[in-house]
């Protein structure tokens, strides 16, 4: 399946993969499903979603490896550019609390 080819999943939210009609990105019902081991049909009820989204969002994240670690390198850097613009005093490490 192409990019394209998914009518269930979308691009124009944030320019993340997510269930299309929905804020849920793909990246987040993998890291509900594969990565904490909830049951599919509970993310499906908990955000309102068909249990063929969940699914057709798993299989996308499966089917589009470069893809996602491109989001995932994009979000890091924004944090990164975030953390790094904000203005601390001198010596303070948020880390460090």
């Amino acid at each position: 399946m192409s990019e394209g080819d998914s009518r269930r999943i979308a691009r124009d939210l944030m320019s993340e993969p997510h269930v299309r009609g929905r804020r849920i990105s793909v990246r987040q019902v993998y890291a509900l499903v594969e990565e904490r081991g909830e049951n599919p049909e509970a993310v499906a009820d908990r955000y309102d979603l068909d249990v063929a989204d969940v699914y057709h969002a798993l299989a996308y994240y499966h089917d589009h490896p470069r893809k996602i670690r491109e989001v995932e390198r994009e979000r890091e850097d924004a944090i990164d550019d975030f953390c790094k613009s904000i203005d601390r005093p001198e010596g303070v490490d948020p880390d460090a609390a």
